[in-house]
């Protein structure tokens, strides 16, 4: 226990103490000084009986007889510091001790500590300026306690304070970035895609399986007691007939299991990568599984070799060609949409060292071979038996095995998700039921439950099961084997990020679909139904959120509310000491909007109606808030628009038209966002021509307000027909044919226009050419026309001189040059004009 400090007495000696204390305090930092405390440094005290003298200011502390030695080459740094003393625990009591004594601690040579943060931590420890707090890494050391009393002498205290520069740096940890909008609906359509290309290669080789070639290879595997046992009569009864079915499927998988051998790596969970650099040196593993043909199926059934997807693939095709009805299954693994999941991580490097794999393969292989030589060292060894025959014995030789022989090769172990991606259901016809069963990965049937891999699993994630018939009918039967369809396999799915996913999924699969919905069908439909609504209740509060049935009050959206009435269906807590949350119904939540949004739908909030929530922003400061709107204003300093559920609504009546006359707003239109909205008297005429019609008659309307095209944050009206009153709709609507009827007919004379001036340009050409060529030979008229050919083409091709280069300008003859301009001109036709 540590002693108590006496106050330091008035003199010169206490003075020069405290001066001294004050300089190493300012020296030292008061961090390390903390973490000197924490660390529990304390000076080692020599023998109580004989105190050691204060050491003075300047003095240097004297070493014992046996330490005096050579001075070291290079001094370390001395930093002196007062440190209390411990006393002994039979003197706790004592008010009388003496003065306190104090010593200089040399540290031995220090050792770097780093202190790494999580990610977690970097937000609650940053200041007001946003720098983050941190420690600077520090050397220092502790002296040994169990060391030799010797060493135990006073010595100075050494603090080794390590640069920045010096430091080993910290370990920083990646924070995935969160993907943006752009990003996610890129990768929603490339998830799409993925779905049809998987779908497309499943119901491919669900043909296969199909095949008579394949089925025949297969059948000799089947006895024909299993082909009974796999076919029950329908002279049993129901226990019988399944029963039955289930002693045949074990003998089918445990013939094919010992049959079949996996030499490939079937299909995995497909993975993003972080950035295009991980992609550019990307190899499939070596033990994937190579593109098949149909020639490669049936080779497989003949050899039984492959990948489980394939064996499970020629399972069922031979449990058809026994007769039983099979589905083809396949949990589908396309590319997730989410930044959430497990990405392929970088690409491995290049290792100069081998592994411990290929180290043992390339040792030298043992040799078993003894010579007879060496017989003889073995001897004293058989004599120390203790046995007086020992050494009769003879060692057989061993010899070497035959190069003709060969070894048989040990099948290279695959590693692959302990669950498996393929698998096969049978009907049971005796319950109506389908039943899963697999062979090769989980030697299980009647156990859907153990087919369905964790969370934590990368090579495989349960998202969309799909089972081919063999007619070729797909259907998704994913609510069959995930435990948690509602609470985590549904946020994985297409329904759950598009506002259309469920629609475009069901569309997907109507490609598969045989048409025609038997009484199997609606009873496997009704089943599946079931084991949704008596999915259990979630067990963390995440996977609350977006339930279909379950909802917690403080993860409804901004515009959900409960009803009044509402009761909890249970309550649950955020770990053991977190407060209880009630759970409600996803059917008690209802959807409260403003006035202006349900007067958009057609409604309008009853009078004296108290708001359910008030959605509360921020205020702008220099805002005026005199020109809010009254129900916009909160108390508390805040602009809240008050919300109300669709209970608190009614239907919109707008004012009715009397007289002939519609009531308009005080833009001078009338809003009609529903149909509901029409005043009544009144009638909406959509047409573009209404507002023409109706002006033209001299009649009262009013443009109808259809809705608001906003672009950014600006909303422009759209307008869309008009309201005129009921008596004048049908004078409005023959207006509006005849005005229809006036614009096709001015459309058809503006044609009509148009074809006549363009022959009339036709003929005005035609009588040019005609008196052109009026007194010219139709021989003559053709050898003019291939002259002027001749003379455009000249016109046109550039001269060559002699010497084979082009020239500048063409060469005239001198009439022509006498001629000017380089025309030639002629006397009879006067340059194309007839000589009067």
């Amino acid at each position: 226990m540590a002693g108590k400090k006496r106050k330091a007495p008035a003199n010169n000696a206490g003075s020069s103490r405290t001066t001294r204390s004050a300089a190493v305090r300012n020296d030292v930092p008061d961090i390390y000084r903390d973490m000197l405390v924490e660390a529990d440094v304390r000076p080692t005290v020599t023998s109580p009986e004989k105190p050691i003298k204060k050491k003075r200011p300047g003095q240097r502390a004297e070493k014992p007889p046996h330490e005096v030695g050579p001075p070291p080459k290079k001094p370390k740094r001395r930093v002196e510091v007062e440190v209390e003393v411990d006393k002994e625990e039979d003197d706790e009591d004592d008010e009388d001790d003496k003065d306190i004594q104090f010593e200089d601690v040399s540290l031995l040579t220090a050792t770097i500590q780093t202190m790494t943060k999580d990610s977690d931590e970097e937000d609650e420890e940053e200041d007001d300026d946003g720098d983050e707090l941190g420690f600077e890494e520090v050397d220092f050391s502790f002296p040994n306690l169990n060391s030799d009393p010797a060493a135990d002498a006073p010595k100075d205290l050494e603090l080794n304070f390590s640069s920045r520069a010096n430091a080993t740096p910290r370990q920083v940890v990646e924070r995935r970035k969160p993907i943006n909008k752009a990003e996610k609906d890129r990768r929603v359509e490339i998830h799409k895609t993925h779905l049809l290309c998987l779908l497309s290669h499943v119901a491919r080789r669900n043909r296969w399986c199909n095949d008579a070639v394949v089925q025949d290879r297969l059948r000799p595997i089947l006895t024909k007691k299993t082909i009974t046992y796999l076919n029950p009569g329908t002279h049993l009864t129901q226990f019988g007939r399944a029963n039955s079915l289930k002693e045949g499927l074990q003998m089918v998988n445990a013939k094919f299991k010992t049959k079949f051998q996996i030499t490939e790596r079937g299909s995995r969970r497909a993975l993003w990568a972080e950035n295009e650099e991980h992609l550019q040196n990307y190899k499939l593993p070596d033990d994937a599984e190579t593109p098949m043909e149909k020639s490669d199926f049936r080779e497989a059934a003949n050899s039984l070799q492959g990948s489980r997807d394939v064996g499970a693939q020629l399972y069922c095709a031979l449990l058809r060609s026994a007769g039983v009805e099979a589905r083809l299954v396949c949990s589908l693994q396309p590319l997730s949409f989410a930044s959430g999941g497990p990405t392929m991580g970088k690409p491995p490097k290049a290792r100069g060292r081998l592994s411990l794999e290929e180290q043992f393969a390339r040792m030298p292989k043992y040799d078993s071979s003894f010579d007879s030589p060496a017989l003889p060292s073995t001897l004293p060894a058989r004599r120390r038996l203790g046995h007086p025959n020992a050494t009769a014995f003879q060692v057989p030789t061993a010899t070497t095995q035959s190069p003709s022989r060969q070894v048989p090769v040990t099948p290279k172990k695959i590693r692959e998700s302990p669950f498996p991606v393929y698998w096969v259901e049978i009907l049971d016809e005796a319950h109506q039921k389908w039943q899963p069963t697999d062979p090769l990965v989980t030697d299980s049937f009647w156990k859907p439950q153990k087919l369905e891999p964790p969370a934590s699993d990368r090579e495989n994630c349960m998202t969309y099961v799909v089972g081919f018939a063999e007619d070729g009918s797909a259907k998704d039967i994913t609510r069959r084997y995930a435990k948690a369809y509602n609470a985590k396999t549904r946020r994985m799915r297409i329904e759950s990020v598009a506002s259309n996913g469920e629609k475009w999924w069901r569309k997907a699969l109507r490609a598969y679909s045989h048409g025609v919905t038997t009484d199997l069908d609606q009873i496997e439909a009704n089943e599946l139904t079931a084991a949704e609504s008596h999915e259990p209740m979630p067990r963390n509060i995440a996977d609350f959120k977006d339930h279909p049935i379950y909802a917690l009050e403080r993860q409804l959206r901004r515009h959900e509310v409960l009803v009044p009435d509402a009761s909890a269906s249970g309550t649950i807590g955020a770990g053991s000491k977190g407060p209880l949350e009630k759970i409600y119904r996803r059917k008690d939540v209802r959807i409260a909007r403003s006035r202006e949004k349900w007067f958009r739908l057609g409604r309008e909030v009853r009078a004296d109606e108290v708001p359910v929530k008030v959605l509360t922003k921020r205020v702008n400061p220099n805002a005026d808030l005199f020109g809010a709107d009254n129900d916009e204003l909160e108390a508390g300093g805040t602009i809240g628009t008050p919300i109300y559920t669709m209970e608190q609504t009614e239907l919109y009546k707008a004012p009715p038209v009397i007289n002939g006359r519609i009531p308009k707003n005080r833009f001078g239109n009338l809003d009609i966002y529903v149909p509901s909205m029409v005043p009544e008297g009144g009638v909406h005429i959509t047409d573009d021509l209404g507002a023409q019609a109706a002006f033209t008659l001299g009649i009262d309307y009013a443009p109808a307000l259809t809705g608001f095209e906003f672009r950014g944050r600006q909303g422009t009206a759209v307008l869309r027909g008009v309201i005129v009153a009921a008596e004048n709709e049908e004078a409005v609507y023959a207006l509006i044919a005849g005005i229809k009827d006036q614009e096709a007919e001015l459309e058809r004379e503006r044609r009509t226009r148009e074809v006549l001036r363009a022959w009339r340009r036709m003929l005005m050409n035609l009588r040019v050419r005609q008196r052109i060529w009026a007194d010219v030979d139709s021989d003559d008229e053709a050898v003019d026309e291939e002259a002027m050919e001749v003379d455009k083409g000249k016109a046109v091709a550039p001269s060559v001189s002699s010497d084979g280069e082009p020239e500048d300008e063409p060469q005239l003859s001198d009439d022509s040059k006498e001629a000017g301009g380089g025309f030639v001109v002629d006397d009879e036709y006067a340059g194309g004009f007839m000589v009067d």
